[in-house]
């Protein structure tokens, strides 16, 4: 995967994790809400290996 396709991956991971921990505090569900979490924290690491790559193809563009 590029780097564009890991960030947009992260940061729809990270919205629908936020959307699953909202939906586990109102409906009472902590199952939910620890899924929200574990999937937040996904799109996090996408979006850092999005970066990583991003920066990674910059410095050999450089050389």
């Amino acid at each position: 995967m590029g780097s564009t396709t890991d960030k947009i991956k992260g940061y729809t991971n990270e919205a629908v994790g936020k959307v699953k921990r909202a939906a586990g505090k109102a409906l009472d569900d902590p199952d939910l809400e620890v899924e929200g979490d574990i999937q937040e924290a996904k799109g996090d690491a996408q979006k850092a290996v999005g970066k990583g790559k991003e920066a990674l193809k910059d410095t050999i563009d450089k050389l």
